[in-house]
């Protein structure tokens, strides 16, 4: 399930890349225009910023912008920034495996097989949409034909 965090990201993200290239956005603007606890918003900003996905500049005109392309932003990746691996559950990760305690059988468990099935349609979806897709949901495109959702 995504956290708050995912959640309050990925309004981050959709709010800078509506701003025009070259606009820097405070801390406080975002927070106000998405209802989002601004000290809350700090710190999933500065993970955004370390993973590369933004920037900041201090002093007047000074604020967050996306360090790349709304097109080379996968919604992916900022979940996997903010909230961590995809898989519902441990033994269903790839980045961040964790055998169950109670699991007899790992080739077998019919959970694990159900739940890497999940993660895979997840990360297939994720990995593929761009904010530039997700900005795309706002403006009434019917996106749900391009992902055979």
């Amino acid at each position: 399930m995504l956290t708050n965090r995912g959640k309050y990201g990925l309004k981050a993200m959709l709010y800078l890349a509506r701003q025009p290239e070259g606009k820097n956005s405070l801390g406080q603007e975002i927070a106000t225009a998405n209802n989002i606890p601004k000290k809350f918003l700090d710190a999933i900003l500065l993970d955004l910023r370390n993973a590369g996905m933004l920037r900041s500049r201090k002093g007047p005109g000074g604020g967050y912008a996306l360090s790349r392309s709304i097109t080379d932003i996968r919604v992916g990746h900022i979940i996997r920034v903010l909230d961590g691996p995809l898989a519902p559950i441990g033994c269903a990760s790839k980045s961040a495996y964790v055998p169950c305690q109670d699991c007899r059988d790992l080739g077998s468990c019919a959970v694990r097989i159900t739940m890497t099935k999940v993660r895979d349609a997840m990360s297939d979806i994720l990995d593929r949409m761009s904010l530039k897709d997700m900005l795309a949901f706002s403006d009434n495109a019917d996106i749900d034909l391009m992902y055979h959702i």
